[in-house]
């Protein structure tokens, strides 16, 4: 076997592409290398001779096992596919936080502490004394809207 022979690196390809889903796991690479032995198959049969049409017939045979065994690969390796929250603020509302300095009279700002940050908020018009525990209800420009909670006994 001598590597200046087409079918010889078609294969060699091959192989190297399929161990090489083991390190980069996803199921593309696997895909990508049965295509170059699907290649080297139709260069030892006498189908094609040539790089322009081995190149032809692997990328031709790349995409259609592809789009046919993609589904199937993604199934069997697996992987992350779920979709987080893109807007860290979302994650604020309804949260309880504990106000640090007091909030009100009317428009007056104060600070809350929530999720382990400090936040500038606002109230409902009334005084909020610190260290009163407040539920996050929307923001108002770049102040969380809070209201506090009332302990029902």
């Amino acid at each position: 076997m001598e590597l200046s022979n087409p079918l010889t690196v078609w294969l060699v390809l091959g192989l190297l592409l399929m161990l090489a889903e083991i390190i980069i796991p996803g199921g593309i690479v696997i895909l990508l290398g049965a295509a170059c032995l699907l290649v080297a198959s139709a260069l030892a049969v006498g189908i094609i001779d040539g790089l322009v049409q081995s190149l032809t017939l692997w990328f031709m045979a790349s995409m259609v096992l592809l789009l046919s065994f993609r589904h199937i690969t993604q199934r069997l390796v697996g992987g992350d596919s779920h979709v987080d929250n893109t807007d860290e603020e979302t994650d604020l509302y309804n949260q309880v936080a504990i106000v640090k300095q007091t909030i009100g009279p009317g428009q007056q700002t104060g600070r809350i502490s929530c999720l382990g940050s400090d936040w500038t908020a606002l109230g409902d018009g009334s005084v909020i004394k610190e260290g009163t525990k407040v539920r996050i209800i929307c923001r108002d420009n770049i102040a969380f809207v809070v209201e506090p909670i009332i302990d029902s006994v």
